[in-house]
């Protein structure tokens, strides 16, 4: 068996109240690698197409990677996939923190859990032991008090958490699991999915460090961080959110829904303000140096507990710009609340935002709201809306659903107002500003996702970012507003390169190039490896990914973006700039021809199913045409 890997999976069967373990193959690891990889094999291998996603007989996967838990800066990540609730498809969602690392040294690469248990339960796992315990005790607590009291029961301070809160056990579409109470596997309702399964925590423990193969060479690549500083220098400084300003500027940042170009407040919001107004300290992730981490705390206007964190720019933008809301405290109580009761704060923000431009609009009126003047700019009632979301009440039980189906609910054009694709509402960027990102929103397998998707600004000037991808062929600067098969081409690489890192499970943060990424690779396990084969594994994922929503019924009309971004922004430096439907569809396509998919169907050619040794998805692909 490669280093890096245990090569075990647990799964627990919580209809029959089971556990067991199965081996992993090195030949499988090579294949699927980890993390997303994982995920995507095992939803289309075992899922019956077709299932509720909170029924039973979905799957909740947690995967680690190779490097996970190794003695490297970013390796203290996890991936978590299921069928998601939001979307009805492919749903993968990634998170930090100490939880993977842990769940490493306990002797596992992955859990599978399937079927539903009968009563409230959490699952313990020590030291390669693992135990489904009774979790009734639980139910309808915080993630705070979660984890202060399975750590208390167990004896073990260090024992690592990983829960659901309120939004996860009221079936909210885009609850989240919380690691460590401030980190967060965000999007596509996976907190959602553990909830259906009364599941309400994983604890971990282990002691067994994992074995590398290379360890003089991987510490190289910790040399190599902690003397390029510089290069993470604004994270380790301010953590997300240092750009703010600069994004206001530029057009980057949601204002009122996606709406708006202009919006003077940012400077009491962003990073910097946190810093010089509610920042106790900066902490980072297991083994990482960049330690790019709010903490945050107060007590007045209402107290804020400092063992939630502190927000990170999507939650300063969604809660914040996106509402309207200049209030800081208010946006650090309402990640405080979300982390609470483990939901999403991207899409609880955009859900509020949409909220309020139909409340603007008089789509939503007082008497839909409880009373509540749920407008653009209101903390009080932002606060408020978060509750009852997470508690499936009044107003909130519509907005818990996800802003697709609240719109289609509500009607009268407030179909046009819901910022999502495929029923994931939008990170917190702007496709009007950045080309490529429109791209991705359109064609991610789990919507519009930021993470796993291009930056346009990074590359249209000299810099690392290019330095990075000249290797693939991409000499030259690209405008960030350019739709060619040049940026198409770009959008693909970059696309891959997050997949890799998704896989391996390894942050995004960390300025690794793909070369180097395949030498940590090659250092953690032994292979003999190359970038070649790492971005053919990344192809493999999301072609996977890909088969598994066309199976569940998406096509590639369902590629598309909201119609606000083809509508220049009311004011600002976006004021005469929209995205072209033509323009986008032309990329659309072509990328599908790149990637070796059907130039007009997006399904993936027999061809290319075979060529990425996964032809076992033939038959699949056969009965969607």
């Amino acid at each position: 068996m490669a280093a890096g890997y245990n090569s075990k999976i647990l799964r627990a069967n919580l209809s029959d109240n089971s556990v067991s373990v199965e081996p992993l193959d090195e030949l499988f690891c090579r294949r699927y690698l980890g993390g997303a990889g994982f995920i995507s094999y095992y939803l289309l291998r075992e899922l019956r197409h077709e299932i509720d996603p909170l029924s039973p007989e979905n799957k909740l996967i947690f995967a680690l990677g190779p490097v996970t838990g190794v003695q490297l800066p970013g390796s203290g990540r996890n991936c978590i996939g299921s069928k998601s609730p939001l979307t009805g498809g492919f749903g993968k969602s990634e998170v930090g923190g100490f939880w993977g690392a842990e769940l490493k040294r306990a002797g596992y690469d992955a859990i599978i859990i399937e079927g539903k248990a009968k009563r409230p339960v959490y699952l313990r796992i020590h030291d390669g032991e693992a135990s489904i315990e009774d979790g009734s005790h639980l139910w309808g607590k915080t993630t705070k008090e979660t984890q202060h009291v399975i750590r208390a029961e167990l004896g073990d301070s260090l024992t690592r958490v990983a829960t659901i809160g309120l939004g996860g056990e009221n079936l909210v579409s885009y609850a989240c699991i919380v690691n460590d109470l401030r980190n967060f596997a965000g999007r596509g309702g996976m907190g959602a999915v553990m909830g259906s399964k009364n599941l309400k925590a994983i604890a971990v423990r282990g002691h067994k460090a994992p074995w590398v193969a290379e360890a003089e060479r991987l510490k190289e690549f910790r040399k190599w961080v902690l003397a390029n500083m510089q290069l993470v220098e604004g994270f380790h400084s301010l953590g997300t959110g240092a750009a703010m300003e600069y994004y206001e500027a530029k057009g980057n940042l949601p204002i009122r829904n996606f709406r708006d170009g202009i919006f003077p407040e940012v400077k009491m919001i962003s990073a910097q303000a946190i810093k010089d107004t509610i920042r106790t300290k900066m902490e980072g992730c297991f083994a990482c140096p960049v330690r790019c981490k709010k903490v945050v705390k107060f007590e007045e206007p209402f107290p804020v507990d400092s063992d939630y964190g502190g927000p990170e720019y999507e939650t300063l933008a969604a809660l914040g710009s996106d509402c309207g809301i200049g209030n800081l405290k208010a946006i650090a109580k309402g990640n405080e609340l979300c982390s609470a009761y483990s939901l999403d704060t991207i899409s609880v923000g955009s859900a509020i935002a949409f909220a309020m431009e139909c409340f603007e609009n008089r789509l939503l009126t007082v008497q839909d709201t409880g009373g509540i003047e749920l407008r653009f700019g209101n903390a009080e009632a932002m606060l408020k809306i978060i509750d009852l979301i997470a508690r499936r009440e009044g107003i909130g039980d519509l907005l818990a659903n996800g802003t697709a189906r609240a719109a289609r609910k509500i009607g009268r054009g407030a179909e046009d107002l819901a910022i999502q694709v495929k029923g994931l509402e939008a990170g917190m960027h702007e496709p009007r500003l950045k080309a490529g990102l429109g791209l991705g929103f359109a064609v991610n397998p789990h919507g519009a996702d930021h993470a796993c998707n291009l930056h346009d600004d990074l590359f249209s000037i000299e810099g690392q970012e290019l330095d990075g991808v000249r290797p693939l062929g991409i000499l030259e600067p690209i405008p960030g507003q350019e739709f060619s098969p040049r940026k198409v081409s770009l959008f693909r690489y970059t696309q891959q390169n997050r997949i890799i890192r998704d896989s391996l499970v390894l942050c995004q943060f960390l300025p690794y190039d793909y070369e180097q990424i395949a030498e940590i690779l090659s250092a953690v396990t032994g292979w003999k490896t190359g970038v070649v084969e790492i971005l053919k594994m990344a192809e493999r994922t999301l072609t996977l990914a890909r088969v598994f929503n066309m199976r569940e019924g998406f096509t590639a009309a369902d590629d598309r973006i909201p119609k606000r971004f083809f509508q220049a922004k009311t004011n600002g430096a976006l004021i005469d700039s929209s995205i072209d439907p033509n323009q986008l569809d032309k990329a659309k396509h072509y990328y599908y021809v790149l990637m070796g998919w059907d130039e007009e169907t997006g399904i993936p050619t027999p061809e290319k199913l075979e060529e990425l040794d996964i032809a076992w998805v033939i038959p699949q692909i056969e009965s969607l045409k």
